[in-house]
Protein backbone atom coordinates (compact mmCIF):
# COMPACT_ATOMS: atom_id res chain seq x y z
CA UNK A 1 0.00 0.00 0.00
CA UNK A 2 1.05 3.55 -0.80
CA UNK A 3 0.29 6.44 1.47
CA UNK A 4 -0.38 9.60 0.10
CA UNK A 5 0.53 13.15 1.27
CA UNK A 6 -1.08 16.18 1.46
CA UNK A 7 0.61 17.47 -1.74
CA UNK A 8 -1.11 15.28 -4.17
CA UNK A 9 -4.65 16.08 -2.90
CA UNK A 10 -3.84 19.75 -3.39
CA UNK A 11 -2.56 18.89 -7.02
CA UNK A 12 -5.30 16.92 -8.02
CA UNK A 13 -7.61 19.82 -7.54
CA UNK A 14 -4.97 22.59 -8.94
CA UNK A 15 -6.18 24.69 -11.88
CA UNK A 16 -2.52 26.39 -12.27
CA UNK A 17 -1.34 26.71 -15.59
CA UNK A 18 2.04 25.85 -14.43
CA UNK A 19 0.83 22.80 -12.30
CA UNK A 20 -1.31 20.94 -14.93
CA UNK A 21 1.51 18.16 -15.59
CA UNK A 22 1.39 17.75 -11.47
CA UNK A 23 -2.50 17.68 -11.67
CA UNK A 24 -2.97 14.94 -14.16
CA UNK A 25 -0.59 12.94 -12.35
CA UNK A 26 -2.23 13.27 -8.72
CA UNK A 27 -5.45 12.52 -10.39
CA UNK A 28 -4.02 9.40 -12.31
CA UNK A 29 -2.62 8.63 -8.50
CA UNK A 30 -5.97 9.10 -7.24
CA UNK A 31 -7.49 5.77 -9.22
CA UNK A 32 -5.36 3.81 -7.87
CA UNK A 33 -7.15 0.96 -5.13
CA UNK A 34 -3.93 0.78 -2.96
CA UNK A 35 -3.91 3.70 -1.21
CA UNK A 36 -4.46 5.24 2.23
CA UNK A 37 -3.62 8.62 3.96
CA UNK A 38 -4.69 10.10 8.05
CA UNK A 39 -6.47 12.09 9.74
CA UNK A 40 -3.67 14.67 9.47
CA UNK A 41 -4.00 14.87 5.56
CA UNK A 42 -7.67 15.61 5.77
CA UNK A 43 -7.14 17.91 7.65
CA UNK A 44 -4.22 20.13 5.79
CA UNK A 45 -6.05 19.81 2.65
CA UNK A 46 -9.55 21.14 3.77
CA UNK A 47 -6.88 24.09 5.16
CA UNK A 48 -5.00 24.73 2.22
CA UNK A 49 -7.72 24.28 -0.32
CA UNK A 50 -10.36 26.74 1.30
CA UNK A 51 -7.20 29.32 1.99
CA UNK A 52 -8.43 32.81 0.91
CA UNK A 53 -4.89 33.54 -0.59
CA UNK A 54 -5.21 30.73 -2.18
CA UNK A 55 -5.38 31.47 -6.22
CA UNK A 56 -8.35 28.71 -7.07
CA UNK A 57 -9.73 28.66 -3.19
CA UNK A 58 -12.32 25.80 -3.11
CA UNK A 59 -15.81 26.56 -1.22
CA UNK A 60 -16.24 24.91 1.99
CA UNK A 61 -18.71 22.94 1.00
CA UNK A 62 -16.89 21.60 -2.32
CA UNK A 63 -13.89 20.88 0.06
CA UNK A 64 -16.28 18.92 2.19
CA UNK A 65 -17.24 16.73 -0.39
CA UNK A 66 -13.83 16.17 -1.18
CA UNK A 67 -12.84 15.03 2.32
CA UNK A 68 -15.36 12.42 2.27
CA UNK A 69 -14.87 11.05 -1.09
CA UNK A 70 -10.90 10.39 -0.01
CA UNK A 71 -12.62 8.82 2.55
CA UNK A 72 -13.01 6.04 0.40
CA UNK A 73 -9.03 4.83 1.14
CA UNK A 74 -8.43 3.61 4.45
CA UNK A 75 -7.74 6.72 7.00
CA UNK A 76 -5.31 6.44 9.50
CA UNK A 77 -6.71 8.41 12.87
CA UNK A 78 -4.18 10.43 15.39
CA UNK A 79 -3.95 8.67 18.52
CA UNK A 80 -1.81 8.88 21.32
CA UNK A 81 0.66 6.10 19.94
CA UNK A 82 1.00 7.44 16.96
CA UNK A 83 1.90 11.13 18.38
CA UNK A 84 4.49 9.50 20.69
CA UNK A 85 5.81 7.69 17.64
CA UNK A 86 6.13 10.62 15.90
CA UNK A 87 7.91 12.70 18.69
CA UNK A 88 10.12 9.61 18.32
CA UNK A 89 10.84 9.57 14.46
CA UNK A 90 10.86 13.81 15.03
CA UNK A 91 14.27 13.00 16.68
CA UNK A 92 15.76 10.13 15.12
CA UNK A 93 15.40 11.50 11.53
CA UNK A 94 15.79 15.22 12.02
CA UNK A 95 13.10 16.31 10.26
CA UNK A 96 9.50 17.99 11.52
CA UNK A 97 7.07 16.28 13.48
CA UNK A 98 4.24 16.99 11.18
CA UNK A 99 6.51 15.03 8.17
CA UNK A 100 7.30 12.65 11.21
CA UNK A 101 3.26 12.55 12.10
CA UNK A 102 2.51 11.63 8.29
CA UNK A 103 5.36 8.68 8.02
CA UNK A 104 4.42 7.09 11.12
CA UNK A 105 0.66 7.12 10.44
CA UNK A 106 1.84 5.51 7.11
CA UNK A 107 3.82 2.91 8.81
CA UNK A 108 0.37 2.41 11.20
CA UNK A 109 -1.50 1.60 8.14
CA UNK A 110 1.14 -0.49 6.56
CA UNK A 111 2.46 1.42 4.19
CA UNK A 112 5.85 1.00 2.50
CA UNK A 113 5.82 4.12 0.09
CA UNK A 114 5.13 7.89 1.11
CA UNK A 115 3.91 9.04 -1.90
CA UNK A 116 5.47 13.15 -1.35
CA UNK A 117 7.30 15.46 -2.57
CA UNK A 118 8.39 17.07 0.56
CA UNK A 119 10.29 14.88 2.26
CA UNK A 120 13.31 13.56 1.20
CA UNK A 121 13.18 11.40 -2.46
CA UNK A 122 14.55 7.82 -1.89
CA UNK A 123 14.87 8.28 1.92
CA UNK A 124 14.40 4.98 3.75
CA UNK A 125 13.14 6.01 7.42
CA UNK A 126 13.18 2.38 8.91
CA UNK A 127 10.91 0.61 6.52
CA UNK A 128 8.85 3.79 5.15
CA UNK A 129 10.26 4.65 1.84
CA UNK A 130 9.58 8.01 0.17
CA UNK A 131 8.61 8.38 -3.48
CA UNK A 132 8.23 11.89 -5.10
CA UNK A 133 5.18 10.89 -8.04
CA UNK A 134 6.08 14.23 -9.79
CA UNK A 135 10.10 13.36 -10.60
CA UNK A 136 10.70 16.77 -9.71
Amino acid sequence: MRFVDTNVLLYAISRQEDEQAKARRANEILLSSDLGLSVQVLQEFYVQATRESRSDPLTHERTVALVNAFRRFPVQETTVTLVLAAMEAKQRFQISYWDAAILEAARELGCEVVLSEDLNEGQDYAGVRVENPFGD
